[in-house]
C-alpha cells in the first residue's frame, strides 16, 4: 500500500469514464500488475529460503540481532545512502543535529529497515499464534467504535514507518481490510503477498486497489464496512484534475491528495490516522492517533478536509521529528 492519489471530481458521484481497477487477491487490470518474471521469483524463492533457514537456526529474537547487525555493515559500507538519509534528517529535524545524533538515527534507520524486510520475507514461516502476539493497536478501543457505525473506517497513514508489516498483521488479527498501492508494487512484495493468499485465509478477504483506479471502489469498500488503508503524503500530481490540499510540513508547503478523505466524509465514514512503530524483537505497535475527520461532526466538506489534512501533516511532522529512523523515503 503506497502512494495514494486517487481523483475525485466535485460532485459525489463520478461519471467520468474510467476502468475499474481492484484487484480481489492475486487478481490485477492486467498480467503485469502482479506477475513475476523468472528472475525475480528464483531470486526471491532463494531469498526466502535462505532466511527460513535462519529463522530455523537463530530463532526469531537472534534473527532481529541477525538483522540489526547486517543493517550495521550496510550502514558502515553504503555511504551514499547513508548521505541521502543525513540530507533528509537535516531537512526534517527542523534544527541543528548533532553529530552523536546524526550517527545514532542513521545507524538506527538501517538497521529498522533491514529487520523490516526480514521479517516481512520470512512472515509465513511464523506460526500464527505467534504472529498474533507480535503486534500491539494502541487507542484500539477508538478503532472498533468507529467501525460499529457501520460506514467502514479511513485509516490515513504515512510511508514513513513499517507500513506494509502492520497491515498484515492487522488481517491476521480479523479485521477486514482494504489497501490502496501503486500498480509498480515492488517485487519482493508481490512475491510474499502470492505466499501470504495460500497460507492465510484472512488474506483472501483482504481487497487490494490501484492508486490510479477509478473511486467507485472505494465507496463499495466502506459501504460494506472495510478498514481502509492508504497513504496521504503523497506530494506529486498524478492527473490535473485531481483534489489536493495545500498543508504545511517540515516548513514547507505541500499538496497532499485530499480524494480519499472527501470518499469517506461523502460516505460518512470515520477518518481515523494512525502510525506503525517498530520494537524490538519484531514487534510492532500501530498508534492509532485519534479521529482525523468525524463527518457527524461537520456540514461543511471543504473545511473539514482542509482542517483534517492540516491536522494529519502536523502529526506526521511531530512523530518523525520524535523517532528520525522512521524515514523512509530518502
Amino acid at each position: 500500500m503506497t502512494d495514494q492519489t486517487l481523483t475525485i471530481s466535485n460532485s459525489p458521484v463520478v461519471t467520468s469514464p474510467a476502468t475499474d481497477a481492484v484487484a480481489l487477491r492475486g487478481e490485477g487490470t492486467g498480467p503485469e500488475a502482479t506477475r513475476l518474471n523468472w528472475w525475480e521469483y528464483a531470486t526471491f524463492t532463494l531469498a526466502h529460503g535462505a532466511v527460513a533457514g535462519l529463522l530455523f537456526i537463530l530463532t526469531l529474537p537472534g534473527l532481529h540481532w541477525f538483522g540489526r547487525a547486517f543493517g550495521t555493515v550496510e550502514w558502515f559500507l553504503n555511504y551514499k545512502r547513508r548521505r541521502r538519509f543525513e540530507a533528509a534528517l537535516r531537512q526534517v529535524s527542523g534544527r541543528e543535529v548533532t553529530g552523536k545524533e546524526r550517527r545514532r538515527w542513521t545507524r538506527e534507520y538501517f538497521t529498522r529497515s533491514r529487520c523490516d524486510k526480514l521479517f516481512y520475507l520470512l512472515f509465513d514461516r511464523i506460526p500464527r499464534a505467534k504472529a498474533l502476539t507480535l503486534l500491539s493497536i494502541g487507542n484500539q478501543g477508538l478503532l472498533d467504535q468507529a467501525l460499529t457505525r457501520g460506514r467502514g473506517v479511513y485509516m490515513a497513514m504515512s510511508h514513513h514507518g513499517s507500513l506494509h508489516v502492520a497491515s498484515l498483521l492487522m488481517a491476521l488479527c480479523g479485521y477486514k481490510t482494504a489497501g490502496v498501492r501503486d500498480r509498480r508494487e515492488g517485487a519482493m512484495r508481490r512475491f510474499i503477498q502470492k505466499r501470504f493468499d495460500r497460507l492465510y485465509p484472512e488474506f483472501e478477504r483482504m481487497r487490494i486497489l490501484f492508486a490510479d483506479s477509478y473511486p467507485r471502489e472505494i465507496y463499495r469498500c466502506l459501504s460494506d464496512g472495510y478498514l481502509l488503508y492508504s497513504t496521504m503524503d503523497v506530494s506529486r500530481v498524478r492527473q490535473p484534475n485531481q483534489k489536493t490540499e495545500e498543508v504545511s510540513i517540515f516548513g514547507e508547503t505541500r499538496p497532499f491528495p485530499s480524494g480519499p478523505l472527501r470518499i469517506a466524509y461523502r460516505c460518512r465514514a470515520p477518518v481515523l490516522q494512525a502510525f506503525v512503530l517498530p520494537e524490538n524483537g519484531f514487534r510492532y505497535r500501530a498508534e492509532i492517533v485519534g479521529m482525523l475527520l468525524d463527518p457527524d461532526d461537520s456540514t461543511d466538506e471543504d473545511s473539514a478536509v482542509a482542517r483534517a489534512m492540516q491536522t494529519y501533516a502536523t502529526n506526521v511532522e511531530k512523530y518523525v521529528r520524535a523517532s528520525p529512523s522512521l524515514l523512509t523515503r530518502v
